[in-house]
């Protein structure tokens, strides 16, 4: 079995999955529900997102493990539930890989919900810590590599890849920053630096997810591709849109063609890696899938 490093290597594309919140929340979850717990109550109904997610042509599943570090499980009083509940969503995942087309799963790290010092008081030694005992139980669930998204701080992002090197030396890593503030994430931190800088780290799949959009994202995208070491491969996860109010709900607005234009705009830059986020379902992998073809 190649890992996903190889595969980007030997000129392949590679399809990610869709959401994994609003899914869950369309399945039952309710608001300020743990969607982790689902991880070992309702095991059936995360397979049944992944195995849609496989079925449209995804080349890896993410597990369902994006608030699974103490901290954020604190919120729901699980936070001694750290390993089992992300063994168990590796688990999960792993299953529908197995028993599908799917080439791998990536473990899921979301940011910590604390912040680093100066701003806040996590620092490296115990944020490596928090990621650390994460990774061990995604590691013990069988994945094939370490996503670690949605990041705002570098400083956080060097901590989750010191953890998965402490747990998992042998895993690729894989990272992503949210660009949601003027082209910048929360913490002021640009494209061209984040990819400069999460390289020097020795991580080779890189790139954006979450956002306000395939439009902004472009131009995330070109900031990257110029800015790109040699040897590294870019992962853009767009939300589908941006989400509109319709009567009482929030509806995403990106439909799987705009999804699919993206896409192919993007390959023609050279890009090879993309999933989606927010607001996407089976349908945008597979308008993904099909253009990559």
């Amino acid at each position: 079995m190649t890992n996903v490093y190889e595969w980007l290597d030997a000129g392949n594309n590679l399809v990610g999955d869709g959401a994994m919140g609003t899914a869950l929340q369309d399945a039952g979850l309710i608001d300020g529900g743990a969607p982790e717990l689902w991880n070992v109550d309702h095991p059936d109904r995360v397979a049944a997102i992944l195995k849609r997610y496989a079925d449209a042509g995804a080349h890896f599943l993410t597990t369902n493990t994006f608030g699974g570090t103490r901290p954020r499980l604190a919120m729901h009083g699980l936070e001694d539930r750290v390993h089992e509940l992300n063994k168990a969503a590796a688990e999960v995942a792993r299953e529908v890989a197995n028993s599908s087309e799917a080439l791998f799963v990536f473990g899921d790290v979301g940011p910590s919900g604390e912040l680093m010092e100066p701003m806040g008081l996590l620092t490296p030694e115990s944020a490596q810590e928090i990621f650390a005992e994460q990774i061990q139980g995604l590691v013990d669930g069988g994945v094939d590599a370490i996503l670690i998204e949605t990041m705002s701080d570098l400083d956080e992002v060097r901590a989750a890849v010191a953890a998965a090197r402490q747990v998992a030396p042998e895993l690729p890593v894989v990272a992503t920053m949210s660009f949601d503030t003027n082209l910048r994430t929360m913490m002021g931190v640009k494209p061209a630096t984040a990819i400069k800088e999460i390289a020097e780290m020795g991580v080779r799949l890189i790139g954006a997810n979450c956002g306000r959009g395939t439009d902004e994202m472009r131009t995330i995208a070109q900031d990257f591709v110029d800015a790109k070491p040699d040897g590294v491969h870019i992962l853009l996860t767009s939300n589908a849109g941006l989400p509109q109010l319709v009567g009482d709900e929030f509806i995403y607005t990106g439909s799987p063609d705009d999804m699919a234009e993206f896409v192919s705009d993007m390959h023609a830059l050279g890009i090879n890696a993309f999933g989606a986020c927010c607001g996407s379902n089976a349908e945008h992998i597979a308008a993904i899938a099909k253009v990559l073809e």
